[in-house]
């Protein structure tokens, strides 16, 4: 490889010391002997050197690499992407375990307190309202209940899924796995990512892999993820990508691009949902306004259970 000299003054004082005391010049800088010694000519290194290595680089060269920058552009993209999709999942399961039987609770105390006042009332709009509270109480038939618990409202329930695939049943334990976690599933993703797969079985194999990497990192489970580390890296070495034509380049820049654009809409989708809304309140812990969320449930209960109270007294 031809490497550009330093400037001129620079380079006369480095001849100089080499003349004087060679070994110790060999020793501070061999990567430059090498490259003197490969070449049978004496002219002097005047920075030319780079020009010539230059004007000789293949003209898909800096396209190649133009294409290996936007793939790891795309793949940090996704990583957080991911990442994010993963805090709004555990958030909403998080929340309907833990704080559905709240709602539920306040949703019979609003309808009894209706109740109540109708009865000592008497108005028909009171029982109107008293009607309705109840009715809402009352489950209506959803798509979970048609399928006997094996399918939600998002596809199959997990229940169902670890009967299908004999795995066991994991909440996860926090909205956002912890540091080590993200650390494992960034490493992992950087080197199983589909998206640095051009043949379509590579990247069905990716694919396969990652949603196991993805299922991992939603748990929090970092032995898992260090399992699935030694199992990526003892399995067979990704082909590597040989230098492609420049249409074939072009047509991966333009496949690229319009991956993230697809993926700006996914990001958008996320934060403008209900949940991704909450996210965004709370950046740095999405598991605390999990608890807050708890602790302004709790001090409605108690209100309603005390006007409850008053109307029947």
């Amino acid at each position: 490889m031809t490497q550009e000299a330093p400037g001129g003054p620079v380079a006369r004082n480095a001849d100089q010391n080499a003349a004087e005391n060679p070994d110790e010049s060999s020793a501070r800088n061999p990567d430059r002997d090498t490259a003197l010694s490969g070449g049978g000519s004496e002219s002097p290194d005047d920075g030319s050197g780079a020009v010539v290595a230059e004007s000789a680089e293949r003209p898909e060269a800096r396209l190649e690499r133009a294409v290996r920058a936007a793939e790891q552009a795309l793949i940090e993209f996704e990583i957080a992407v991911e990442t994010f999709r993963v805090e709004v999942e555990n958030f909403s399961r998080l929340h309907h375990q833990k704080l559905g039987p709240m709602y539920t609770r306040l949703d019979e105390l609003e309808a009894q307190i209706a109740e109540a006042r109708a009865a000592r009332t008497g108005d028909p709009e009171d029982l109107r309202r008293a009607q309705e509270a109840r009715a809402a109480v009352l489950p209506m038939p959803g798509v979970d209940e048609l399928f006997h618990g094996w399918m939600d409202d998002g596809g199959m329930s997990p229940e169902a899924v670890a009967m299908l695939t004999g795995r066991q049943v994991r909440a996860p334990q926090r909205v956002r796995p912890s540091e080590e976690a993200r650390r494992l599933y960034r490493e992992l993703a950087r080197k199983a990512h589909p998206d640095l797969a051009q043949e379509e079985t590579e990247r069905a194999r990716r694919e396969e892999f990652l949603t196991r990497v993805n299922a991992a990192y939603a748990l929090g489970d970092t032995e898992l993820l260090r399992e699935l580390i030694a199992e990526w890296d003892a399995g067979p070495l990704p082909a590597g990508a040989g230098p492609g034509a420049a249409e074939e380049l072009y047509a991966r820049l333009e496949w690229l691009a319009e991956r993230k654009e697809l993926l700006v809409v996914i990001a958008r989708e996320l934060e403008e949902g209900a949940i991704g809304s909450m996210l965004r309140m709370a950046p740095d812990d999405p598991d605390r306004l999990l608890d807050e969320i708890a602790e302004q449930l709790l001090a409605r209960v108690a209100e309603r259970e005390r006007e409850l109270a008053a109307l029947l007294g």
